[in-house]
C-alpha cells in the first residue's frame, strides 16, 4: 500500500508538471546575440495567392533577392489558393512539430495555433533588438523601423499584449457602385453612404414590369445589392451601432437585440428581391461587371474585378456592360463617425529547437516588408502596404499619380480602393483576437446566411426564429465553450493535462484515505 501510495503522489507530481507547462500561451524563445551565418538554414514559406502569377513572381523574386543577400539561407515556397487551407495544414503539422517557418496568415488563425505550447514565436522582443530587429543595424536590407508601420495595421498582431505576427498587406471593405444605374434610377450619389439610402435605392432597382424584366437595366437579372463577406458586414453593423460583438478576453457578445433587429432589417430587403449574398448568388464583381448590380460590397483587394474596364473578369467579354463606377467606403449608420473594418494577411514566425533557424525566420519575415516588396505586391491588387516608409516612398507616390494611365497596373478603381484605405485608415477598426476569435467571425456571417436562405424558402423570421438560431449557431461554432455567452462564463474545455491532473490527486487522496481507514481497522 505504501509503495502504491507512493507511485500514485510521484504520478500526481508529474502530470502537475505537465499542466503548468502547457497552462499558458506564452512562448518560449531564447534570442541569440549574433546571428551564425556559416550555419546553412533551409526555410520553409507557406503563401497564399489568388491564382495571380504575377504575386507569384513577387514571392519568387523576393526569396531569390534574400538568399542573394544571405547565402546560407535557402527558402522554400509553397503556395495555397486559400487561407483555410493554410490554416487546416498549419493545425495538422503542430501535432507532428511540421511546421512551416513563415506562413501568410490571418490573426485569428494564429489564436488558435497559439493553444499549442512553444508553436508561435513571440516577436516584441525581436521587434526591439538593436542588431537584428525592425531597422536594426546588422540587417543586409533597407527594413523598416517599429515606428514605420501603421499603427493601425499592427494593432491586429497584438494578442493581449504581446505581438505574434507582423503585418504583410491591409484592406479594407469597399463599396463598388454603378452611378450610371443609380442616377438613372432618379438618384445622386451622396459624399458618404448610410444604410438607409443603400436600402432605398436597392428597393427601387428591384422593380420589375409586367413581363418580369427589371425596370433599370432591361434585364431577367437583377440582384441591387450584394455583400461578398457577410461575416464583415454583421460585425461592421454592430460596431457602428455601438452594439456588442466580443469583448478582448473572448466574452461572446454577438447574441443581442439590435443584432435581432439588424437581421429583421436584412430579411424585409430579402423578401423583395433587393439583397443577396456571395454564398447564394455568386460573386459581386460579375453582377456588377454584368449592369445586373447597383452596389457590390467587396474587399479593396477584389478592386482588380471590379469595373467595366476592370483587368480581371470572370463573365464572357460580350455579356461586360459599360457603367461608370465610383469605389466608396462601406455604408454608415453615422456617416460623420464612420467606422470601417481592417483587414488582411499578416506573416507567422514559428517556434524551432534551433533558435539561430527562427533567427533566420524572423529575418525572412522582416525582409518582406522592405519597399521593393510591399509596392510591387500592393501594386497587383487593391492593397496597401503596411508601411509608412513604402505609402510614403517615391515610387509608391508616382504609382498613385499614374492613376488611369491604362487598364492595367494603374487602372482607377484599383488606385482609388487603395486611396480609399488610406484615406480612412484613422477609421479603422480590427476585432479581438483570442482562441475561438475565427468560429466567432463565422458564426456572424452565419447569421446573415441563414437569414437569407430561410427567408428564400418562405420561412418565417420572427422573435422565435432568431432565438433558435442564435442557440443552433451557439452550438455549431461550439462558442458556448469560449468566454462569456448570454451573461453566464464559461471558460471552455479543459485542458487534457488539466484533467489528467484532477484525476491523478483524486486518486492519490483516494488512496491515503484507504490506507488510513485500513490502518484504523488493524488497530481495532
Amino acid at each position: 500500500m505504501k509503495k502504491t501510495i507512493s507511485a500514485l503522489l510521484l504520478l500526481g507530481l508529474l502530470l502537475s508538471l505537465c499542466g503548468c507547462h502547457n497552462s499558458g500561451t506564452e512562448q518560449s524563445f531564447a534570442l541569440p546575440d549574433t546571428f551564425d551565418s556559416s550555419k546553412e538554414y533551409v526555410l520553409s514559406f507557406w503563401a497564399k495567392n489568388d491564382t495571380n502569377l504575377t504575386q507569384v513572381e513577387i514571392y519568387k523574386k523576393a526569396i531569390a533577392d534574400f538568399e542573394a543577400l544571405y547565402p546560407n539561407i535557402t527558402v522554400n515556397l509553397r503556395l495555397y489558393t486559400d487561407y483555410g487551407k493554410i490554416y487546416n495544414d498549419v493545425i495538422t503539422n503542430i501535432a507532428t512539430d511540421t511546421t512551416p517557418n513563415v506562413c501568410i496568415t490571418y490573426p485569428d488563425h494564429i489564436a488558435t495555433y497559439l493553444t499549442g505550447a512553444d508553436t508561435v514565436a513571440p516577436l516584441d522582443e525581436l521587434f526591439q533588438h538593436p542588431k537584428y530587429g525592425l531597422g536594426g543595424s546588422e540587417l543586409n536590407f533597407d527594413g523598416p523601423t517599429y515606428n514605420e508601420i501603421v499603427p493601425q495595421f499592427l494593432e491586429e498582431c497584438d494578442f493581449g499584449g504581446n505581438h505574434y505576427a507582423i503585418p504583410f498587406m491591409r484592406s479594407t471593405e469597399a463599396c463598388y457602385v454603378n452611378k450610371t444605374y443609380l442616377e438613372k434610377l432618379g438618384y445622386t450619389l451622396p459624399e458618404k453612404l448610410t444604410w438607409d439610402f443603400i436600402w432605398e435605392v436597392s428597393e427601387a432597382a428591384a422593380r420589375q414590369d409586367g413581363s418580369g424584366n427589371y425596370l433599370v437595366n432591361g434585364q431577367k437579372v437583377m440582384i441591387p445589392f450584394i455583400y461578398k463577406s457577410t461575416d464583415n458586414m454583421m460585425i461592421q453593423m454592430l460596431r457602428q451601432k455601438g452594439a456588442g460583438y466580443s469583448t478582448e478576453d473572448g466574452g461572446i457578445e454577438i447574441f443581442n437585440d439590435t443584432t435581432k433587429d439588424l437581421l429583421m432589417e436584412i430579411s424585409e430587403h430579402v423578401k423583395t428581391g433587393a439583397f443577396n449574398t456571395f454564398k447564394l448568388a455568386g460573386y459581386p464583381a460579375n453582377f456588377l461587371n454584368a449592369g445586373q448590380c447597383i452596389f457590390a460590397i467587396d474587399s479593396t483587394a477584389g478592386a482588380t474585378w471590379m469595373g467595366s474596364d476592370a483587368p480581371l473578369v470572370d463573365i464572357p467579354e460580350d455579356k461586360v456592360q459599360r457603367f461608370e463606377t465610383v469605389v466608396m467606403p462601406v455604408p454608415q449608420y453615422d456617416p460623420e463617425h464612420p467606422q470601417m473594418i481592417s483587414q488582411g494577411p499578416s506573416l507567422c514566425v514559428f517556434n524551432k529547437a534551433d533558435p539561430q533557424e527562427v533567427l533566420a525566420s524572423w529575418l525572412f519575415a522582416q525582409y518582406l516588408l522592405t519597399n521593393d516588396v510591399q509596392i510591387a505586391y500592393a501594386q497587383t491588387e487593391g492593397y496597401v502596404p503596411v508601411t509608412t516608409k513604402a505609402q510614403e516612398s517615391e515610387p509608391y507616390q508616382d504609382y498613385l499619380s499614374r492613376k488611369g494611365e491604362d487598364n492595367d497596373l494603374y487602372y482607377s478603381v484599383k488606385l482609388d480602393a487603395a486611396e480609399l484605405l488610406m484615406d480612412n485608415t484613422e477609421n479603422t477598426f480590427v476585432t479581438p483576437v483570442f482562441n475561438g476569435s475565427a468560429s466567432l467571425r463565422n458564426a456572424a456571417g452565419q447569421l446573415i446566411e441563414d437569414v437569407n436562405k430561410s427567408v428564400r424558402r418562405k420561412k418565417t423570421v420572427d422573435d422565435a426564429y432568431l432565438e433558435a438560431l442564435f442557440k443552433e449557431v451557439t452550438s455549431l461554432y461550439r462558442l458556448d465553450q469560449t468566454g462569456s455567452i448570454h451573461g453566464k462564463t464559461s471558460l471552455g474545455p479543459m485542458p487534457a493535462a488539466s484533467k489528467a491532473l484532477i484525476i491523478g490527486l483524486i486518486l492519490c487522496w483516494a488512496a491515503m484515505g484507504g490506507y488510513v481507514l485500513r490502518e484504523k481497522r488493524k488497530k481495532k
